[in-house]
């Protein structure tokens, strides 16, 4: 077969991006060579691809999910938030530069080119693109320069199936409306519904189904039911309250091992803490408040687009004093990326925040100066004795100081029970892992031991097929099929605003 289809939502985190990938597994069960593409993403949480190319975390996953090795094509323009009105724009796996949002938008026209060839290549190279949108395709006073929803669709001929989340409530008003706002063009477009998230008996839905049906002449292709703790990659802080280790005893030693992740702004790849909440015994919350580092036994600064906009957040609410007293007292701490970046003693940063030099916290004997250029990679090494795979994705470039003192860690450095590093991912390498973690419980003084079996690829793979049996079990994948086999269909009934 060949083909293509398009996953659009009422709204952001709606589930496009969970259906995208579920219906990328269930087709590669099905001996289909399939990849995603989203080819507009504004996400702070990225990876690198083997050639070096940075895209975002959403479509790595969702590549994971149809056993393929992610790559540039799959989200040509990648959009970093660096305030309330600027974006850095990453376009083919490069930065190119800093934009307003209306500066972008009156150039996003002429990046349709390059999204439409990027679509091309991928369908030139397997038998299924599952596209995503982004945000809603009903946001009418962006329509002139959209290319990631129906600017996409008419652009390329492609079926879209609209998805809506049922547990905000008002899903059909949402849906209906997201319809009936579209062009008798666009509207061609929109084969039909999913309904996302849903909890209790579906035959108290179904009239409900059967009357969207009727007003709009299209079909609900399933009603997918509310997976719970899925944990996997996402656009954007959106699903942080779900990122949280259950409070339940470890299997091994005799507590938890209790982590802080500081939520401050501009929060960026904190996917880096899955690994931690997938660590039986392992219980992990984000906190804006200082007062919640007293009782952890490790604190995480993560990942942030804007270093020092994240030091002056910190100061601002005392957690400067608090991680200053922690460190005296020789608590653990973690920084990566930006964290290790909030560590040293002086930051100069003429590219970020434009601030120039500034004070760090001087919890290590590091200096930090940002290059224009952004440094992607994925390096390998050590850690503990065990190896370590990683991606790094910066423009901080630290020299760490002589100090007696000081040891390395990974690229990084630790001084006392504050460690840092440059390296995403990390975590995910589980013996490297749960070495890590014997460190910190010893130096916090828990009796906590890590689990010897934990695969964290193992678990991810089986959320994977979580998703791939929702969209088998639970959506008219005989439909689906249809769709993308033959796009659009013909009879599509257009629905004018204000209707019935």
């Amino acid at each position: 077969m060949s083909g293509a289809l398009l996953v659009a939502g009422t709204h952001s985190d709606a589930g496009k991006s969970v259906v995208t990938a579920g219906i990328c597994r269930w087709l590669v069960r099905q001996g289909v060579s399939v990849a995603p593409f989203k080819a507009q993403n504004m996400s702070l949480n990225s990876m690198v691809t083997a050639d070096g190319a940075e895209i975002g975390r959403a479509q790595v996953m969702q590549a994971a999910a149809a056993r393929i090795e992610p790559t540039a094509e799959m989200n040509p323009v990648l959009l970093k938030p660096g305030g309330e009105r600027s974006s850095q724009v990453v376009l083919l796996g490069r930065a190119v530069g800093e934009l307003s949002a209306a500066r972008y938008h009156g150039k996003q026209a002429v990046l349709l080119d390059t999204v439409l060839d990027c679509l091309a290549t991928l369908r030139a190279r397997h038998d299924v693109v599952v596209c995503e949108g982004a945000g809603s395709p009903a946001e009418i006073n962006l329509r002139h320069s959209d290319i990631v929803n129906l600017g996409l669709a008419t652009a390329a001929g492609l079926p879209v199936v609209v998805v809506g989340d049922i547990d905000r409530g008002g899903v059909f008003a949402s849906l209906y409306g997201t319809l009936a706002l579209l062009s008798p063009t666009d509207q061609r477009h929109i084969a039909g519904f999913l309904i996302n998230r849903f909890r209790g008996d579906v035959g108290l839905l179904e009239p409900g189904l059967d009357m969207l049906r009727g007003l709009t002449g299209r079909p609900v292709y399933g009603v997918l039911p509310m997976l719970q703790g899925l944990g996997i990659d996402e656009e954007d802080g959106l699903g942080l309250a779900s990122r949280t280790g259950a409070p339940t005893a470890p299997p091994h030693g005799e507590e938890v091992l209790r982590v802080a992740v500081v939520a401050w702004p501009l929060l960026s790849n904190f996917t880096d803490i899955d690994a931690l909440v997938a660590e039986p015994g392992v219980t992990v919350r984000f906190t804006d408040r200082p007062e919640d580092l007293a009782d952890a036994d490790l604190v995480v600064l993560p990942g942030t687009r804007g270093t020092v906009r994240a030091l002056d957040w910190l100061r601002e609410r005392s957690f400067d004093t608090a991680l200053a007293a922690r460190a005296a007292a020789g608590r653990p701490i973690l920084g990566v990326c930006g964290g290790y970046q909030a560590l040293a003693r002086t930051i100069d940063d003429p590219v970020e925040s434009r601030r120039g030099r500034v004070p760090g916290l001087g919890l290590l004997p590091t200096r930090v100066r940002f290059a224009p250029d952004k440094t992607l990679g994925r390096p390998e090494g050590t850690g503990y004795g065990h190896p370590v795979r990683a991606y790094e994705i910066h423009h901080g470039v630290v020299t760490v100081d002589d100090d007696p003192d000081t040891t390395a860690f990974l690229d990084g450095c630790r001084t006392g029970a504050t460690w840092g590093t440059t390296w995403h991912g990390a975590l995910e390498n589980d013996a490297f892992r749960r070495a890590f973690l014997s460190d910190v419980a010893a130096v916090a003084g828990r009796r906590f031991v890590p689990a010897p079996d934990t695969c964290f690829a193992a678990l991810r793979e089986a959320q994977l097929d979580r998703l791939g049996d929702l969209i088998e079990r639970h959506a008219d994948t005989d439909a689906l099929w249809r769709l993308i086999e033959n796009g659009p269909p013909d009879d599509l009934p257009f629905i004018p605003p204000g209707a019935p």
